[in-house]
């Protein structure tokens, strides 16, 4: 395409968060990359100012009934955007959805299976709604399509090597010659001295199962007629078909040790009818074939020959290679999505919109490579580029250097981040990255070198027998006192390995992961670091008044904001609009407590600071100490009162890092804390992981970075690939010995 036929996206004067009137042309129809440092305003361009104009003017078009549902997005800080398309936003917040909503469901692929047992399907039982679990006439009528069912434990309920006078019921209320056990008693020819494990199968299954019938009793001396049932067949009537939490808290509480979960009685879990369930295509009924992997699966679609369903064979085989191609081939259709990581989730929605029949809109992914082994990196390179070649414009903020190279035209932002970012500091092809001289430009040129020293293990802690989800039997001993970096592709076994077999077992170790802190507003780096008790005490000796003046959630808080710095305003029928508190103009505090100075700065001049500035400004032993350590984890850009809601997984997770820090003797479990690290950020990181290490703790980290990998004393790798293929420990040792281990996949990236 000749340059003058190439059309952009131009930006003028963007200036949201810390951008410095950027102006920029993306070229659309190719796929444009954004790199740079943590907190250099990639994500304000492109996620504050591009995707969120495009969600705006398209949110326009609505009616203001619809509107009213739709999240309000506001216009952002710039002074024209021009070229715009609709934008899709695939980012990493996890697919949730209860127990209905699987990868079958979210990837549109089980409708389509759905069709094709309805045409291919023997005995032939009609349309393909039959074979939805959320559907009345295909769910099964027991679990109604979930599955799973909450039953009696039997083994807490009745002791078989009692008698009944020796108190063999153990359920509440049962205790021998109470009135529940006299009605069971006189209500059949029972033995009371035998053992129930003597009883007959049919005396057994009337003592427990025994449907509700009137018996005729004597109760001193007077004939009376009473209902009587079963003892689990009452139980189950009376706390688990009606809502147990109806209950008062005593009854829950005295009940709840004989209620367990498990699978369906009826459809083992398979969610479906009786019915429907025998329905087969080549001897496979619609719940095996969504249990199936999705590698296999695809060979099993591929066999079926019927002419009526040959279009739909195509599209199902069709929409499995996609997920093949992005490296799901593990996965199973009934897995459910709130079990899928922030990565599986990103690529499952990726997927989604391949199939689709959009063309021209911007596509614009979050860090798409996150979670993914360097192996399989080139499969979502050919995704974007698919993606390109259907006439679609994809903008991609992403840090793995094999990522970058698939760019059609690159923007880096900086030079740093926070204040001393906010500038495009190249624009251009990737060979001319590499020759900028930038931070990004510079870091992608060195080269890759395995750690010459290894340190040695104080003592082993030890997984024997490991056989949850994927784990083959596996038998690992993981080093004390090093460096432990778990290593393999995606669906491994390197998660369940660590942070389920390994934490259960270690449950004192301090877990340092992606999950979301402090959602509240008023949470923010200061108040959860503990910087916050100190800055308090700074300013209320400096100044002679009560500490409490210096908190937004007390005394020194603004009376019109209640401290929050923003007002709510309810608009009937439309959205809530949040607009900056009129009397403290988001300061949050009193006027008369921002007349308080400490070193000339008031108490919302501090919370405004940056890390970094703050660094500047603070003696106080205790704070320069806290501070130091959340720079040193790569957020020297965040300010000190930034809520805590506004922080990405990564960021989250080296708060929580830098708030971990001063331990010592401790495990440390880290889940892939480069996530959104730039390749700059990345030795700092391994700096603090070193130091934890020579402190004296262990430290095991789950990452795909290969220079994480390459500076670890000790690696176990897991294998040889995911799901059934994988789950067994393909290689433990020292990074110099992973060359010859055979079945490693990792082994060749790190040559």
């Amino acid at each position: 395409m000749k340059e003058s036929n190439q059309e952009y996206i131009v930006i003028s004067g963007a200036r949201e968060n810390n951008l410095k009137n950027v102006s920029l042309r993306i070229p659309k129809r190719k796929i444009t990359i954004f790199t740079g440092v943590s907190g250099s305003g990639k994500s304000s361009i492109v996620f504050d100012t591009i995707a969120a104009e495009s969600t705006r003017l398209l949110n326009e078009n609505f009616s203001m009934f619809v509107r009213s549902f739709l999240p309000r997005v506001p216009q952002p800080d710039t002074d024209a955007i021009e070229n715009l398309s609709m934008a899709v936003i695939v980012d990493q917040k996890r697919l949730g959805g209860g127990s209905h909503s699987t990868m079958g469901t979210i990837t549109d692929i089980s409708p389509i299976l759905r069709l094709l047992f309805s045409r291919a399907g023997q005995p032939h039982i009609g349309e393909p709604h039959l074979f939805s679990f959320n559907d009345p006439h295909g769910m099964c009528p027991e679990c109604s399509g979930l599955g799973r069912r909450l039953g009696v434990d039997l083994s807490k309920a009745v002791d078989l090597s009692k008698s009944l006078n020796e108190g063999a019921i153990m359920l509440p209320d049962y205790s021998v010659n109470s009135w529940e056990w006299n009605m069971v008693v006189q209500s059949g020819s029972y033995d009371l001295d035998k053992r129930l494990s003597d009883y007959s199968e049919e005396e057994l299954q009337q003592l427990l199962y025994g449907k509700a019938k009137k018996v005729q009793m004597d109760f001193a001396g007077k004939a009376m007629n009473i209902t009587v049932e079963g003892v689990i067949e009452k139980f189950t009537n009376k706390y688990i078909k009606q809502d147990i939490k109806a209950k008062s808290e005593r009854t829950q509480k005295a009940v709840a040790p004989f209620i367990t979960e498990g699978p369906c009685s009826s459809c083992k879990g398979a969610r479906l009818s009786q019915t429907t369930l025998g329905c087969r295509i080549n001897g496979f009924n619609i719940a095996e074939m969504s249990s199936m992997e999705v590698g296999s699966l695809i060979r099993v679609i591929q066999e079926i020959e019927h002419p009526a369903a040959a279009p739909v064979i195509k599209a199902l085989a069709e929409r499995l290679q996609h997920l093949v191609d992005i490296g799901l081939d593990y996965l199973t259709l009934d897995r459910e999505t709130s079990t899928l990581s922030g990565g599986e989730s990103q690529r499952v929605k990726m997927v989604k919109h391949l199939s689709g029949s959009l063309v021209d809109v911007t596509y614009i992914f979050d860090e798409p490579s996150v979670g993914l082994h360097p192996r399989d990196v080139h499969r979502l390179n050919e995704l974007l580029l698919k993606l390109r070649d259907k006439g679609n414009t994809v903008i991609v903020v992403e840090h793995d250097p094999d990522v970058i190279k698939v760019a059609d035209h690159i923007v880096d932002v900086g030079p740093h981040a926070g204040s001393r970012g906010g500038l495009v500091v190249y624009e251009g092809t990737y060979q001319g990255l590499l020759e900028s001289g930038t931070l990004t430009g510079n870091h992608m040129k060195l080269p890759l070198q395995l750690k010459p020293e290894y340190r040695k293990p104080t003592g082993t802690l030890p997984i024997h027998n490991a056989t949850l989800h994927n784990l083959q039997d596996v038998n690992v001993d993981v080093p004390q006192g090093v460096l432990t970096v778990v290593t393999g592709v995606a669906g491994s076994g390197k998660s369940t390995l660590i942070n389920e077999v390994f934490l259960s077992r270690h449950p004192d170790a301090i877990v340092i992961d992606q999950s979301a802190i402090g959602v509240s507003t008023r949470s923010n780096p200061a108040t959860y670091t503990g910087i916050m008790d100190d800055v308090r005490k700074a300013f209320a000796s400096a100044n002679k008044v009560n500490q409490g003046l210096f908190s937004f959630n007390s005394k020194g808080a603004c009376d019109n904001c209640q401290g929050l710095g923003v007002v709510y305003t309810d608009l009937a029928f439309l959205d809530s609009v949040k607009l900056p508190c009129e009397v403290c103009g988001g300061k949050r505090f009193k006027e008369d407590v921002l007349a308080y100075k400490l070193n000339g700065k008031s108490i919302a001049d501090v919370l405004a600071m940056t890390v970094e500035q703050a660094l500047d400004f603070f003696q106080l032993k205790e704070v320069v100490r806290k501070l130091q350590a959340l720079s040193d984890v790569g957020l020297n850009y965040i300010t000190l009162g930034q809520p805590l809601s506004t922080l990405s997984g990564g960021e989250c997770q080296r708060i929580k890092l830098a708030s971990e820090l001063h331990k010592k003797g401790s495990i440390y479990v880290m889940d892939e804390p480069t996530t959104g690290l730039h390749m700059s950020d990345i030795g700092l990181l391994i700096g603090i992981m070193n130091r934890l290490v020579d402190a004296g703790n262990t430290v095991i980290v789950i990452e795909h970075n290969l220079t994480v990998i390459s500076q670890a004393d000790w690696i176990i790798d897991m294998g040889p690939d995911g799901g059934s293929r994988g789950g067994e420990v393909v290689f433990q040792g020292v990074p110099e010995d992973i060359i010859s281990a055979e079945q490693s996949i990792t082994k060749s990236y790190l040559v």
